[in-house]
């Protein structure tokens, strides 16, 4: 299958930085001095053995480690299968490609999705014009209208819960790992809501055409992206900001939560002056799948000042692009994009030094994305003890790293999206514009522990789609089978506490204390295993 691949590396000498960056002695567990001045220098030792670095990785850079991924890691140098993953366009992805092989619609252009499958409204107004009718005549649909239209609608559901379906199914399959969390977290960072978009196919042109082809590439040239997005011009309303109806949702999220941050440093007046820079940026016809189109008439053209920055009077577009370069290079985007990476891929506290670092970087490679996550998933801070098994999984990475770790992919009808669903974060269902939450406490209370420990004992009773109950070696002894439940879903890291459940037969989060040791059956080992904190945990 053929996508856009995202931004490629500038230069062979951009790639042998980031090799250089990342390299780590084969036979102790420090990082190389950086020889590269351009590139942050470090030479403390990391706290992990070598095999911890790899665990490690493999739970925070992936959706979870697949049945003998940590064994081939190793093989492979950990150095090597990062710089591997910071660069997915050098790099095939078969496992990917062959799992995406029955979504055909990743490649139909929204046009014709809308044009084989049109929303009520636009089926309607298409009616009257081939009847020949006024915009505004009444009109009632025949009988053949409404099983016409009753056949484009289940043909436009079953093509939304494809595209829908896929991106859960790149989680799992995907070699390309890092670059599946990034897009996720860049969906999450400029979120939009599913229940509020111009058609039905508007996220699939997100993901497919804004988000992905620019994850690991320039921050400047994402947030342009975005910002031209009929996903988020008709999510935050901008699409019908004018001079004289002005409206500013879009120019407070953009500097809120897109860029500065609620403490960046902005005003009221700012957030004013933002919006008017984007009045008359619009969709052309946004329920007919049509995209960004600039109304002059509609842009107002008097003078602005945004954080000191005074934009003429008497210009157009380039008033908003104006203001994204601003707010792409200022020092609190810095800051903030650095704090929120570091944050996702490190720990809550996103520790400061770290932030600092990432922060420079940021600023001194004009927002390079991936050489801020070079900086990061290189750095001390990350192959620190105190931060393994740190983050609390989301609903979608426990769902993804449960197909992983049962060598499983997702089924293609659909069915493995509404577990995510179940538990708590349906795929862009979150209503506000701040994307669902990235701290331990936002997932971990007594209703979500258990529907997580129930979650895990359907995978293990084999009524998940598309998992398989795993079956024990003929013969094999309850240590034995432990050991091989280990294995699969710790990579044979297994805490004492999770080892002591696993012997008593029960969860004491899930039953009542004072329950009778027994010795549990095989697949109430995995049950066990797959509801245990530390593979809540990555």
């Amino acid at each position: 299958m053929t996508y856009q691949a995202g931004p490629s590396l500038r230069s062979g000498r951009q790639a042998i930085s980031i090799v250089l960056l990342l390299t780590a002695c084969a036979r102790s567990n420090h990082l190389n001095v950086v020889p590269d001045p351009e590139l942050p220098r470090w030479d403390e030792p990391r706290e992990l053995a070598v095999d911890q670095q790899a665990k490690h990785a493999l739970n925070r850079l992936t959706y979870g480690a697949r049945p003998n991924e940590f064994a081939s890691v190793l093989h492979e140098g950990l150095d090597k299968w990062i710089v591997r993953q910071l660069t997915p366009e050098n790099y095939p992805d078969p496992s990917g490609d062959s799992a995406l092989v029955p979504f055909a619609v990743l490649n139909v252009p929204i046009r014709t999705l809308v044009d084989s499958s049109p929303q009520q409204d636009v089926f309607v107004r298409r009616r009257r014009a081939e009847l020949g009718l006024a915009v505004n005549a009444t009109f009632v649909m025949t009988g053949e209208d409404s099983a016409r239209f009753k056949m484009m609608n289940d043909r436009g559901n079953r093509a939304v819960q494809q595209y829908l379906s896929a991106k859960l199914t790149r989680a799992v399959t995907s070699e390309h790992q890092l670059q599946e969390l990034i897009v996720d977290f860049w969906e999450n960072h400029f979120s939009v809501f599913r229940g509020k978009m111009p058609t039905q196919f508007t996220l699939l042109e997100y993901d497919r055409d804004v988000i992905r082809p620019r994850a690991l590439g320039r921050f400047r040239d994402l947030l342009g992206a975005v910002a031209h997005s009929s996903a988020m011009l008709w999510y935050l309303d901008n699409w019908q900001s004018r001079k004289n109806g002005l409206n500013e949702n879009y120019g407070r999220e953009l500097m809120e939560l897109h860029t500065l941050g609620v403490d960046g440093g902005y005003t009221q007046a700012d957030v004013i002056a933002v919006a008017r820079a984007f009045t008359g940026w619009s969709i052309q016809q946004p329920r007919e799948g049509y995209g960004f189109t600039f109304n002059a008439n509609t842009h107002d053209v008097n003078v602005k000042t945004v954080l000191g920055h005074v934009l003429p009077a008497g210009r157009g577009v380039e008033d908003g692009e104006d203001v994204l370069d601003i707010l792409a290079r200022h020092p609190s985007t810095a800051r903030y994009i650095a704090t929120k990476l570091v944050r996702h891929f490190v720990s809550d506290s996103a520790p400061p030094a770290l932030v600092d670092r990432a922060a420079e970087t940021f600023t001194r490679t004009d927002g390079d994305i991936r050489q801020v996550l070079a900086v990061i998933v290189s750095s001390q801070e990350f192959y620190s003890r105190s931060v393994m098994r740190a983050k609390v999984k989301t609903p979608f990475e426990l769902v993804a790293s449960t197909y992983r770790a049962m060598g499983a992919r997702p089924d293609t009808l659909g069915r493995s999206l509404g577990l995510i669903n179940q538990l708590g974060q349906p795929l862009f269902g979150h209503l506000t514009p701040d994307g669902w939450p990235d701290a331990a406490d936002a997932w971990m209370n007594t209703g979500s522990i258990l529907a997580r420990i129930n979650f895990g004992a359907n995978v293990a009773a084999g009524r998940v789609p598309g998992i398989a109950a795993m079956k024990p070696v003929a013969g094999s002894t309850p240590d034995e089978q432990r050991a091989a439940v280990s294995a699969a879903v710790f990579q044979g890291e297994m805490s004492p506490d999770t080892y002591r459940v696993l012997i008593a037969g029960f969860n004491p989060l899930a039953e009542r204390a004072g329950a009778p040791t027994r010795v549990p059956t095989f697949a109430e080992l995995v049950g066990l295993a797959l509801g245990a904190p530390e593979f809540q945990r990555r």
